[in-house]
């Protein structure tokens, strides 16, 4: 029976799960190949950067995000993103669904963006192009893991395999005192996040006898249904609260955002481009993930524990010592889940405790960005500020799922089209503070003064971004951000949730103290003249960095009147993670 097992699983790695994987497959074989130019003599002239857009455009094309492929009885075939069904993949270890792909698309989208931009300001050959290369593509698919997690190693793993390459990015300028002191305090915090996060997970693990996501909703259902001790639900709440520690570490969400300032501060604005939009983004969906996971009862079995289970369990009767083949057993066995719904308590925790953050780190991250005279440690605040507010959809989605499924799916791509707003909006404000860097030697706030006589193009830019960060019309970041609020408001109308409006009233208090930061750089740069102590500039903005500012500022227009095919995709990408 044994050997039927490792049949069984061979056939479902073979047949569904690696076919499934073509972009995670195509970027491995990029780090390989940048590698293998390193190694050889003949090779080390190939530029390592242009070999990772080349990967990284493959990795698109691989993963079809608006066609993707979808494994059935007749083998590979693409289908609409709409039509596309949940598929548990690698014995339940991950999942493959539209959610999961455009997270992984918008990923992919960014490292090209990203990959332009170090080319442009030459960063890549400051420092070993190779490692520099193969550290972003190591974490990003770290984020890919993250974004399709379906198990609770997986998502340990995930966050590892995105952490860690990151630590070193911020470590590459090797002789900048400041740059290795955040390194080294990223490194202890995401240290101690990870832990937390492990014994968090290991408790959720214990009291639930499972760590697949569907599975331990099903078996969290039974225990509420059956009147659970209170050293039970102790634990329960306990390690819930654990495994946020992890996610807010990521998140950069109060109270774990200590390392984000100094580390925003010491890395160059490329780095902080990758940390700021790549990391955030695939945090997000993780908390989607497990937020939804453990509040929402899986619809039918997962088809992989049907496929896999009875072989699986004829294995631990024949062996019934094997421990790892009773565990392996226990959590690939198909579940039914029960008819009665005893999520509520569950729903409301997570709901109120997601909220709770979120107000209080969009709240922090606005004020304490008051303070800064540095840009860069003004931008880190402001990606603390910006990742409460995208926090705000997940409780709402919840708090409505049980009322209105479609409403609870817009509420997750409406934070879905939020992300892609801000991948423009911080993308394009590190570009200009490192364009400017290289032309004034500087990340002072002052020393902006007459920046739109030296650099029109750039303060003009900036200013654009500026005011689509603040959230104002006619630019995009209006619509991202009235779009998370018009989700939280439909919520409350269904639910009547009090913290639904104080998630409101919060999110409008805050937009409006946002407002006087981000416009005191624009008046900086526009009305403020130089003094004497303002630093010249040592080189002009030449037109390829123009370009590009204007190529990533151009979508936050474009996106204000033409939002609603994204809006469409999205929306069609999110269908099968709310059931």
């Amino acid at each position: 029976m044994f050997y039927e097992l490792i049949e069984q699983l061979r056939i479902d790695t073979l047949q569904q799960s690696l076919p499934l994987i073509g972009a995670e497959l195509t970027l491995t074989i990029a780090i390989l190949l940048i590698l293998l130019c390193r190694m050889l003599p003949a090779l080390e002239k190939i530029d390592s950067v242009w070999l990772g857009i080349v990967g990284v455009t493959a990795a698109l094309i691989a993963l079809r995000p608006f066609q993707p492929w979808s494994v059935g009885p007749d083998g590979m075939a693409p289908v609409a993103m709409g039509q596309l069904e949940s598929t548990e993949t690698f014995t339940g270890m991950l999942t493959h669904d539209g959610f999961a792909i455009a997270i992984k698309a918008l990923l992919l989208f960014f490292l090209l963006l990203f990959f332009l931009l170090t080319k442009i300001t030459r960063l890549s050959p400051r420092y070993d192009s190779a490692d520099f290369v193969v550290l972003a593509l190591g974490s990003t698919l770290g984020m890919f893991m993250m974004s399709s997690a379906n198990h609770m190693i997986m998502i340990f793993m995930g966050v590892e395999m995105a952490s860690v390459p990151s630590y070193a990015l911020v470590a590459l300028q090797r002789r900048n005192k400041k740059a290795s002191e955040a390194a080294l305090k990223y490194a202890v915090y995401g240290a101690g996040a990870a832990g937390v996060m492990l014994y968090g997970i290991s408790l959720l693990c214990g009291v639930l006898n499972s760590a697949h996501l569907p599975t331990m909703a099903s078996r969290l259902n039974e225990l509420l249904a059956s009147e659970p001790s209170g050293s039970e639900l102790l634990i329960l709440a306990l390690g819930g609260l654990m495994l946020g520690v992890g996610l807010s570490f990521k998140l950069s969400a109060f109270p774990f955002h200590f390392w984000c300032p100094d580390v925003f501060e010491g890395a160059t604005s490329e780095v902080n481009a990758f940390l700021s939009v790549a990391s955030k983004a695939a945090a997000l969906a993780l908390l989607v993930r497990v937020a939804i996971g453990f509040t929402a009862l899986p619809a039918q079995p997962d088809q992989v524990a049907l496929q896999a289970g009875p072989a699986i369990e004829q294995a631990a009767l024949v062996n019934p010592d094997v421990q790892l083949v009773n565990f392996v057993a226990n959590d690939a066995a198909p579940k039914e889940a029960k008819p009665g719904d005893s999520m509520g308590p569950a729903r409301k925790f997570v709901c109120l405790v997601i909220a709770l953050i979120a107000i209080v780190t969009c709240t922090f991250g606005n004020l304490a960005a008051y303070a800064q005279t540095n840009i860069k440690r003004l931008f880190a605040y402001s990606t603390i500020a910006h990742a409460g507010y995208m926090m705000m959809a997940v409780p709402a989605a919840i708090a409505v799922a049980e009322v209105d499924k479609d409403a609870a799916r817009q509420a997750i791509a409406y934070l879905g089209l939020y992300a892609v707003i801000y991948l423009f909006m911080n993308l394009g404000a590190f570009a200009a503070v490192a364009f400017v860097r290289q032309a004034i030697g500087s990340d002072e706030i002052k020393d902006y003064a007459g920046m739109l006589r030296r650099g029109p193009t750039v303060a003009i830019c900036l200013t654009l971004i500026l005011v689509s960060l603040i959230g104002l019309p006619p630019l995009a970041g209006f619509i991202g951000k009235f779009a998370v609020f018009a989700a939280i408001a439909q919520a409350w109308t269904m639910t009547s949730a009090p913290f639904l409006m104080v998630l409101l009233i919060v999110g409008g208090l805050n937009t409006a103290i946002s407002l006087f930061y981000y416009l005191r750089i624009a008046k900086v740069m526009t009305i403020d003249s130089e003094s004497d102590d303002t630093a010249p500039m040592q080189q002009s903005i030449g037109m390829i960095q123009n370009g590009y500012l204007v190529l990533v500022t151009a979508p936050l227009v474009l996106l204000m009147f033409n939002w609603d095919f994204l809006n469409a995709w999205l929306l069609e990408a999110v269908s099968q993670i709310i059931t």
